[in-house]
């Protein structure tokens, strides 16, 4: 879509809404082509706008108002994320990256950047995992869905789905459920599509994931707690965003209150046990030598998990179950 005014108005002229102007721009500037680089940018910068939305931002509506202090405050922010334990710092140079592409978009120069987002953030990022994840203990979790049960259901049932299957935090609330039920019941396995990462769904990049026990139950309470009418975790009427707002966000107080730093922790719990059922030994963070014992099947087990994953690439498993001895 081209510019709806003039590049001096509101949001340099991509509209009256910030969070409708970044992908609006983004598109322009990737001529309607790179769908998943696109997507990735736009979700990034979502992020990006609700904290502007939010107590703890500028409270601002136009990209023209956004300069370097602020991007300097978001950049402070997602710093604090970091060191609370809610946001990994890769996610966090990924997001400043994006706000840095976006605005570019949208002004058409660089002149409003983060110049060096992990020199901001004063942090490197690592892709090997070196503390232990909090999750692996299933009664551990099982209790924080109690506690969740009552007054979040749908974050229990996130909680549930990430332990069990790997899931993402958006895969989990976007999950359609008639589906994987059907899958599960025909093929004994389901195909995580639904909210993925970098436009990978569809038959280009299956997902299949075996059915268990802990599977089972985690996608009949979900069914369960799911709004009327809706395949989802999301009511017909209700936004991602309110979801995030309403029910994600006070939850991770419950998560965070029964030691468990927050959604993503269980996705490295689930590769930790992949690891140890593929293989027959721990995974690496919890003391295992297999890498040192079965280099060929240390490998095998990577690149299943990374499959199980939504990821491209076997280097990026180490960020869960640790590296190679």
């Amino acid at each position: 879509m081209a510019l709806v005014g003039r590049r001096d108005g509101r949001n340099f002229g991509y509209g009256r809404q910030l969070s409708y102007a970044g992908p609006q721009a983004l598109k322009d500037m990737f001529s309607g082509g790179h769908y998943g680089t696109v997507k990735a940018h736009s979700d990034r910068w979502q992020a990006f706008v609700r904290w502007c939305r939010s107590d703890d931002g500028p409270g601002l509506k136009d990209a023209r108002q956004i300069d370097r202090q602020i991007l300097s405050d978001y950049a402070a922010h997602l710093r604090h994320l970091v060191e609370r334990g809610d946001l990994s710092i890769a996610t966090a140079q990924n997001r400043l990256s994006s706000v840095n592409r976006t605005m570019a978009a949208l002004r058409g120069d660089q002149y409003v950047k983060v110049p060096r987002p992990s020199k901001t953030l004063e942090m490197q990022r690592t892709t090997i995992r070196m503390t232990v994840p909090q999750g692996q203990d299933r009664e551990h979790v099982m209790r924080i869905v109690d506690a969740l049960r009552e007054q979040y259901p749908r974050a229990a049932a996130i909680l549930q789905l990430a332990r069990a299957t790997g899931m993402r935090l958006r895969e989990a609330i976007l999950a359609d459920f008639s589906r994987l039920k059907r899958e599960a019941e025909q093929l004994g396995k389901i195909n995580i599509q639904d909210g993925t990462k970098g436009g990978r769904s569809g038959a280009s990049a299956p997902r299949w994931i075996c059915m268990n026990n802990d599977i089972h139950e985690a996608l009949r309470y979900a069914g369960q707690v799911s709004p009327t009418d809706s395949r989802n975790l999301l009511a017909p009427n209700e936004s991602y965003l309110d979801f995030e707002q309403r029910v994600v966000r006070p939850a991770r107080e419950t998560l965070h209150a029964h030691s468990l730093k927050g959604f993503h922790e269980l996705r490295a719990a689930f590769a930790c046990e992949r690891y140890e059922q593929i293989t027959q030994h721990l995974a690496p963070i919890n003391g295992g030598k297999c890498s040192l014992l079965d280099p060929y099947l240390d490998r095998e087990a990577r690149a299943q998990i990374s499959y199980e994953l939504g990821h491209g690439r076997i280097d990026v498993v180490s960020a869960y179950i640790g590296g190679r001895s």
